[in-house]
């Protein structure tokens, strides 16, 4: 096949995983209909239909699998050693591509990454804030961010942050005239700030821990989000109790905007940790951007004399 058919290539795993033409041409920088001609095109030179098209959706015939299982791997290995290639300069430059969600991005990305930025101005980093376990080799990301080191075992795992410790609290307003729960189960009598979590599709069951003892309660609500941040106002805003990260509800706890309860149950969970490919050379980018990541725990203070 002709090289300069490599992009059609290209265009047909792009249509295949998104099954639309809509968001495949977005992505890829086309027209739908010239992403459409493409595809007629790729389909006549090969002599058999790779895709079903409906008014509704697009979806792979059976030769449409068999091309999209053995072509995507070997495009993806073809870019990251063009990119690995386009690397090697004197300056690291290039684009890194992360996804995570909205805490992990504010609170451990960014403030170590912002500085990096200024250090290096040739090197860009695209931050997609997604609260799924990605698969970041077919999403085509260069890393991706979950709490604790459980990874794929072509993945490595690198700690980028301590514990994480959760907190329930609602704002005065709510509270007023309302009994405080004192054991987790008494959370569903309240209203409470849901989260859904996209990998399941469902509403997530709140965790907590005291002494050894685990539970879980599913709580109901007027609200439900999918970011840590619009929880935490709504909190503010009187909507109920919130699951969220102590630390980004210690400054409202302070100030006494929010009002913290159950605190001897508030679970921790291991700290974030930053996967990416097993690839035995990553790009100077990545790898920057990767030691600028590294948890390093601080050391203890030294007692002061007597």
């Amino acid at each position: 096949m002709a090289k300069e058919n490599l992009n059609d290539l290209q265009a047909f795993v792009v249509v295949a995983r998104e099954r639309s033409f809509t968001r495949a041409a977005a992505q890829l920088g086309l027209s739908r209909s010239a992403l459409s001609h493409s595809m007629l095109a790729l389909e006549a030179r090969l002599g058999v239909r790779l895709l079903t098209r409906t008014t509704r959706s697009v979806s792979t015939t059976e030769a449409g699998d068999r091309l999209l299982n053995s072509v995507a791997p070997r495009l993806t290995e073809i870019e990251a050693e063009l990119s690995a290639l386009s690397a090697m300069r004197d300056k690291p430059a290039g684009t890194v591509r992360i996804t995570a969600h909205d805490h992990a991005i504010a609170s451990a990305l960014w403030p170590r990454l912002m500085p990096l930025l200024k250090a290096y101005p040739d090197i860009q980093i695209e931050f997609n804030v997604d609260y799924a376990f990605t698969d970041i080799a077919a999403q085509r990301f260069d890393a991706g961010v979950r709490s604790g080191n459980r990874v794929d075992k072509d993945m490595v795992a690198v700690r980028i942050a301590p514990a994480l410790r959760m907190a329930v609290t609602a704002s005065p307003e709510y509270l007023n005239g309302r009994i405080l729960p004192i054991i987790p189960q008494g959370l569903t009598v309240h209203r409470c700030v849901n989260l859904r979590l996209p990998t399941h599709g469902g509403l997530y069951a709140w965790d907590f821990e005291k002494e050894g003892e685990t539970v879980k309660v599913r709580v109901e609500g007027q609200t439900v989000f999918n970011n840590t941040l619009l929880m935490v106002q709504a909190a503010l805003d009187g909507m109920g109790f919130a699951y969220v990260p102590l630390d980004i509800v210690r400054p409202h706890i302070a100030e006494g905007k929010l009002i913290p309860v159950l605190e001897d149950w508030w679970p921790s969970f291991p700290g974030y940790h930053l996967y990416y490919a097993n690839r035995r050379q990553i790009s100077p980018a990545l790898a920057l951007v990767i030691e600028a990541l590294r948890y390093r725990e601080e050391p203890p203070e030294a007692p002061s004399p007597a």
